[in-house]
C-alpha cells in the first residue's frame, strides 16, 4: 500500500520560513517525479514545484521562483520544500505528490499518482 505523508507545516509570520517533508512508502521512489501543490480556500489548486526522477531538473512556479527551493533524497524516499521569505499569499495546504510522467511543458507533474493528505501552511502578515 502507498503512502505520501506530508509533515512540516505552520503558522510564520511574513518573511519567515519553514521547510515542508514528504515521505513515501510502498513504491519505488526512484521510478517516481515528485512535486508540491498547493490550494488557498476558495482557489483551485495549483502546482508550485517539481523535481525529476533523480533531481535532474526541478520546475518552479512563477510566483515562488527564487524564494522556494525543492529537494530529494532517494536514500530516504523523501522529498522537501524549503519555503523562504514568506508571504501572506502563500497561505494555503500544501499537497505532496508523486508521478511517473515528466511534462516539459507547463507544470511537469500534470498525471499525478499517488496525493498526500496535506499539510497546512498559514503565513501572518
Amino acid at each position: 500500500q502507498v503512502q505520501v505523508v506530508e509533515s512540516g507545516g505552520g503558522l510564520v509570520q511574513a518573511g519567515g520560513s519553514l521547510r515542508l517533508s514528504c515521505t513515501a512508502s510502498g513504491l519505488r521512489f526512484d521510478d517516481y517525479a515528485m512535486g508540491w501543490f498547493r490550494q488557498a480556500p476558495g482557489k483551485e489548486r495549483e502546482g508550485v514545484s517539481g523535481i525529476m526522477w533523480r533531481g535532474a531538473s526541478t520546475y518552479y512556479e512563477d510566483s515562488v521562483k527564487g524564494r522556494f527551493t525543492i529537494s530529494r533524497d532517494n536514500a530516504k524516499n523523501t522529498v522537501y520544500l524549503q519555503m523562504n521569505s514568506l508571504k501572506p499569499e502563500d497561505t494555503a495546504m500544501y499537497y505532496c505528490a508523486a508521478g511517473v510522467t515528466w511534462t516539459w511543458s507547463g507544470f511537469p507533474l500534470r498525471d499525478v499518482n499517488y496525493w498526500g493528505q496535506g499539510t497546512q501552511v498559514t503565513v501572518s502578515s
